[in-house]
This record gives structure tokens, C-alpha cells and sequence, in this order.
């Protein structure tokens, strides 16, 4: 009876490529997901009082755990001595102590739900249409006080650490259908899709491999493999390289030296240069406690910490602010610290396991039965290019402030001269300081339908060297593309 009561309530209630995940679940679980569920359609969840969100998102926790953790492909790793590697490698193996190959460059993004059967074509609806008609900016709209210019770059810097899809050898192109073709500044071009991997997984046949490290490892600025990260190390003391005038040094084409440089623009090397002075500071304080530590150890042990910077401020500083409830708040802290809080975890320690004490510390990882990735609706949703705005707003730091606390504006500039080579020689000029200080004063864009940036509709990409490509792309289009050839469920 309870089992017909929940098919017939399936049927009506959930979407139905959810149906087949609903009927495996056992009835308690069943029962749970149905009141998820229910409150994800009224949109309440962050409203919640804080006690009963915290059950709601601890509930979420549980199904997406049992669930919503699919492998893609095996691995061929070995267990190994831990001890041997107490620090991150430059192309992030030895992380798992199950398997060493783990999270590593080169293995395949892991999925939270099974590819997608909609009938839907891949190119219906258009991606240009969805770009033209959905995404594309008509005014400016802005986060007002809740997230600046500075948490607009922390995103593509964490993007920079974790993930990139191995791109095919063959372009693709994309031509705007006559309904809009007259709105889109690219009436066609073309791109690199992701490369389409065989799997031997027997639910996903095809996968895509990620070509950065998986990891919270610091990879922006230390590089995703040995070459890249022998490009930025100094070999002495532990540090890594920076230029003469504390930004990022350049090659003889006017690119970054920095862990990884493609796409750039002066947010996100601003931020690199940022964490090379917290690493190389860190390199110095050890330095001065530990004077037997050559460089190999002041290098690994500085990466250990920069990392874990890193990956705290990402945690409970930025995400929380994103979204800004105090559900949110609390989960996050949780997660970090533990229900028992940050007194009991300084003072004891990880020692009663991930739900009482947090994530952080403990000795052995819990992957469910699946070996950890990041998947390809982790990506889907990290898409946050509406946080740029049209104009980078730069401010008069030798001035003094106005009668509200603010610096007077010296300047407005385009955001296309911010960006690659441009934007390099631009920040070169500026200084990170006033770089530092106006993205702090100015606001990002909001992440609404119709505020994707139109100089984003006509973008110079740039491949894994930093160089510039021949195609111009249409960002919003190629994104949407992008979601519908890989499957996920949107």
C-alpha cells in the first residue's frame, strides 16, 4: 500500500527521470526525499528557521550521499604509504590513501545524477536563442553591498584550482538561427567541445576528463603537473616566483607566469598574486622555526597551508556570503567545525568522527563507496559569469574620501581591456593596490536570467598557455552547449 501510495504520488509530484533514482530508494528514504522535495517546489529552505533548515539540508546530505554519487570510469591506482607523501604533488596523486591515482589530472569528472534522456535535441533549445532570449544583459544588475569585485575573482580563482574539460582536436561551430541571428554580435563561430571518453562504467559509457587536479591543492598558482609547477618555483627557500614590482613575472610574450593562466584577466591574477605573497610568507615563518627545512620541505609544507587557507575561506567566508542565510551559515560552519562547534574541535580535535567534529582533520576520507571527483553538475552550476560587470571601476587611492567613506573614481574602464595580455599591462601600471582596493568598493553582478555580460558575446578565449585563440566565442551560447552535449539534467 505504501509503496503504490509513493509510485502514484511520483507519477504526479516528481519529474520523470527522477522516477527511476525514487524506486530504488528504500521507503524510509522514499518518504524523505518526497519531503525534500516538497519544499524545494514552494523555494522555502533558506526561510526556514534555522534548526529545522539545518534538518532540511542534513536530510538533503543523506540522499545526495546514498544516491547522487556516481563513479564514471575505474581507477587503476594501488594503495601506498601514506607517510611517503605527507603533502600535495604536483599533479594530484598520493591524495587517497585507497588509491593514489584519486583526484588527480586526467581522470574523469564523476556525475551526481545519470546522463540525461530528455528527447530534446542538443541543439533544441538553440543555444544562441537561450543566450539571446534568457541570458543576455539588458541592464546591469548589481549585489548592492552583499559581494564585491573581489568575490567575482575569488570564483574563477577557485575555478583555476579544480576544474577544466580535456578539449577535443576538432572545432565545432555554432551558427545563429534567423530568429536571432540579428541580436547576436557572433552570427556564428566555432570552438573546441570536451573530448568524449569511453568509460568502463556500465551506467555512463562516455565521460570527460578533467585537466586540472580535483584537489583544494593551491594548483591556480602552483601549477596542475611537474612542468607547470617547476614554471613557478623559485628553488630557493620553498618560494615561488614573483616580479620586481610584487605582481606576477611575464614571458617574453607578455603572459603570467603563474600556476594557471588561461583566461585570464586582473581579478583573477590579482588574487594569484595574492596567495604567491601568502605562500612565500609562509615559506618565511617556517624558515625562521624550523632552520633545517631545505627547500623541498618549505615548498610542500608552505602548499599544505596556503591550500588550506584557501579552502576555509571558501568554506565559511565565501560561499556563506553568496547566499547569505544563516541556515547556510550555520551548515557551512558545520561542516567545517562539526555540530559540537569550533571551541570543541580547537580543543579536542577531529576525534568523534565528520558529523560531531567536521570534515576537516579527519584520517580517513569518506567517499561513500565512490572514489572522490568533482562532476559535471559541480560545473554546471559554479557557471557564475554574470558576476561580472561591464566596467571595471577603478578608484583614486592617493585622493582622500568623500563625506560616505569612499574613494573618489579615477577611472571607468571597459572590461574587454582587462583582460588577457591587456589587462596584464594594465595591472602592471595600476599597482595591486589600487587593483585590491576598487574591486573592494565596487558591487559584482547579480546571478539573474538577462545579466550575462554582451562583451562576454564576443570573447578572445585563450588556450591552456595563455595564448590568444583566432575564434571569438559566445560565452552564454557556448555554455548552454556545453550543459546539453554533456547530459546534465537541468
Amino acid at each position: 500500500m505504501g509503496i503504490s501510495l509513493f509510485a502514484s504520488l511520483s507519477s504526479k509530484f516528481v519529474h520523470p527521470q527522477l522516477r527511476p533514482l525514487v524506486s530504488k530508494m528504500s521507503f524510509f528514504d522514499a518518504i524523505l526525499f518526497h519531503i525534500v522535495h516538497f519544499v524545494d517546489k514552494l523555494g522555502i529552505w533558506h526561510r526556514l528557521p534555522v534548526f529545522i533548515g539545518l534538518t532540511y539540508l542534513g536530510i538533503r546530505r543523506h540522499l545526495h550521499d546514498r544516491y547522487n554519487l556516481k563513479a564514471v570510469g575505474e581507477l587503476a591506482g594501488r594503495e601506498y604509504n601514506v607517510k611517503k607523501y605527507p603533502y600535495r604533488t604536483a599533479d594530484g596523486t598520493f591524495n587517497d590513501p585507497d588509491d593514489q591515482l584519486t583526484g588527480s589530472e586526467g581522470t574523469f569528472f564523476g556525475r551526481n545524477m545519470s546522463p540525461s534522456t530528455s528527447h530534446y535535441g542538443l541543439m533544441d533549445p538553440h543555444p544562441s536563442v537561450v543566450a539571446t532570449k534568457l541570458l543576455a544583459r539588458k541592464e546591469f544588475a548589481d549585489t548592492g553591498k552583499q559581494f564585491n569585485m573581489l568575490a567575482c575573482s575569488w570564483i574563477q580563482f577557485m575555478i583555476h584550482d579544480w576544474v577544466d574539460h580535456l578539449e577535443d582536436t576538432q572545432q565545432v561551430e555554432i551558427q545563429a538561427p534567423e530568429e536571432v541571428a540579428n541580436m547576436c554580435p557572433l552570427k556564428s563561430f566555432r570552438f573546441f567541445r570536451s573530448k568524449k571518453v569511453l568509460t568502463s562504467s556500465p551506467n555512463v559509457k562516455i565521460g570527460y576528463l578533467n585537466r586540472r587536479t580535483a584537489w583544494w591543492d593551491a594548483s591556480a598558482i602552483e601549477g596542475n603537473d611537474e612542468t607547470g609547477m617547476r614554471k613557478v618555483r623559485t628553488f630557493k627557500d620553498g618560494k615561488l616566483k614573483i616580479a620586481g614590482n610584487g605582481l606576477l613575472e611575464h614571458n617574453k610574450k607578455g603572459i603570467a607566469i603563474s600556476g594557471d593562466v588561461r583566461n585570464s584577466w586582473v581579478g583573477l591574477s590579482t588574487l594569484q598574486v595574492l596567495f604567491i605573497k601568502e605562500h612565500n610568507s609562509v615559506c618565511d615563518m617556517l624558515k625562521e622555526c624550523y632552520p633545517d627545512f631545505d627547500d623541498e620541505r618549505l615548498y610542500h609544507h608552505a602548499r599544505l597551508v596556503t591550500s588550506a587557507v584557501i579552502a576555509k575561506i571558501h568554506t565559511i567566508d565565501w560561499t556563506v556570503e553568496l547566499l547569505k542565510t544563516n541556515t547556510l551559515l550555520e551548515g557551512m560552519r558545520i561542516n567545517w567545525y562539526g555540530i559540537l562547534g569550533k571551541r570543541f574541535k580547537d580543543r579536542f580535535g577531529p576525534i568523534l568522527g565528520s558529523k560531531l567534529s567536521g570534515i576537516v582533520g579527519q584520517k580517513k576520507p569518506e567517499d561513500y563507496g565512490v572514489p572522490y571527483s568533482l562532476t559535471e553538475e559541480f560545473v554546471s552550476v559554479y557557471r557564475m559569469h554574470s558576476l561580472l560587470p561591464d566596467k571595471l571601476i577603478l578608484r583614486d587611492i592617493k585622493a582622500k574620501t568623500t563625506e560616505q567613506g569612499s574613494l573618489l573614481v579615477a577611472e571607468e574602464v571597459p572590461m574587454e581591456e582587462m583582460i588577457g595580455k591587456e589587462g596584464e599591462k594594465r595591472l602592471s601600471r595600476l599597482g595591486m593596490e589600487q587593483m585590491v582596493v576598487s574591486m573592494g568598493h565596487q558591487a559584482c553582478g547579480a546571478l539573474n536570467l538577462y545579466n550575462y555580460p554582451n562583451w562576454m558575446r564576443k570573447l578572445i578565449p585563450q588556450d591552456v598557455n595563455g595564448e590568444d585563440r583566432p575564434d571569438l566565442v559566445d560565452m552564454p551560447a557556448l555554455e548552454s552547449n556545453f550543459t546539453s552535449s554533456h547530459n546534465v539534467m537541468c
